[in-house]
């Protein structure tokens, strides 16, 4: 579904400067059942932009499945489909299933906890269990 862009981090690691700029807007101003006026509006105080550039960028997130649509009349309303933390949890395990292998990941994940904090630790100790516990051990 998702090319990772060599040289990038964040959103633009998985999207294009224009997508990355609209998943931020609609993120950011929480947005749910927007058009793309709602958008144009926001960008507009930016940029000089067109709504012609708008809808085609949107309609490309609509095809990449960050954004579903119903039809409203003559236009569509979107709705975001991944939180913006869900999407960078999403592109996290891309990276890691596809760039490294397990045993990599599993020693980049112990130089992490060893910078981690208390709150971390818990989390993590909450997932080890849950995950011994799946396995019955």
């Amino acid at each position: 579904m998702f090319h990772l862009r060599t040289g990038k981090i964040g959103l633009a690691l998985r999207l294009h400067a224009l997508e990355a700029t609209i998943m931020d807007v609609v993120w950011s101003k929480r947005l749910f059942a927007f058009s793309v006026s709602d958008v144009l509006v926001v960008l507009e105080k930016q940029r000089d932009i067109a709504y012609t550039t708008v809808m085609t960028t949107m309609s490309r997130l609509h095809d990449k499945g960050l954004l579903t649509r119903k039809r409203d009349g003559k236009r569509y309303l979107y709705s975001p489909k991944l939180t913006r933390e869900q999407f960078l949890e999403s592109t996290a395990r891309t990276v890691l299933d596809g760039a490294i292998g397990s045993h990599q990941a599993i020693a980049m994940l112990a130089e992490k906890v060893s910078e981690a904090s208390a709150d971390e630790l818990d989390d993590l100790e909450a997932l080890i269990c849950q995950r011994r516990e799946e396995l019955g051990i």
